[in-house]
């Protein structure tokens, strides 16, 4: 089945605004004590999976990361290039492509619910995310990993009111604009 263009530019259109707010949150920084400051990028991830789906979110971060590939900042703290691809990070990188997916698989399990919403965002937005990043973190900084994993835990706590944000977010878009919501068409034909 093709796309018509109208629905083809709809599409477009909500990948653009998706990579677009991945990367204007990523400039959202809250310091922490120790040192260690919480970025609003994964919120933008996050969104993208319960918004967009698990067919049209991963095209989100592509661009993303395309963008960041050419050189161009849109990284959280500015960062940009193709260092940031064999940097300790770029296991989180590629894991936010798993993680919309299956915050995307998640959500149409069923009806829409806060509790689905708030599962997949932690599931596909935490867990999966740090299925991905934490090893490649070991390999790349040489650390072992049960101390990668250790380390990672002062993120936990800010992922989790992320996962809190993206949930009120997602309710209140549902409610008031449904139709923001892509990519609502089953996954395999109906037999």
């Amino acid at each position: 089945m093709t796309a018509s263009t109208p629905d083809a530019s709809a599409t477009l259109g909500r990948v653009a605004v998706f990579a677009a707010l991945i990367i204007v949150l990523g400039t959202v920084v809250v310091p922490l004590p120790g040192g260690v400051p919480i970025t609003g990028q994964t919120l933008g991830v996050m969104l993208a999976g319960l918004v967009l789906g698990p067919r049209i979110a991963p095209w989100s971060i592509v661009l993303v990361l395309a963008l960041a590939a050419v050189g161009l900042p849109v990284l959280a703290g500015g960062r940009g290039g193709l260092g940031v691809f064999v940097g300790p990070t770029v296991g989180y990188m590629i894991g936010w492509i798993a993680g919309v997916i299956v915050i995307g698989l998640i959500m149409r399990t069923g009806r829409f619910a806060w509790w689905r919403a708030a599962a997949a965002a932690l599931v596909g937005g935490v867990l999966v995310v740090y299925a991905f990043g934490i090893p490649v973190q070991a390999l790349v900084t040489g650390v072992p990993l049960d101390l990668t994993a250790l380390s990672s835990l002062v993120f936990l706590p800010g992922d989790l009111i992320k996962v809190a944000a993206a949930t009120v977010i997602v309710v209140a878009l549902r409610r008031a604009y449904p139709r923001a919501f892509a990519d609502r068409r089953p996954l395999a034909p109906a037999v």
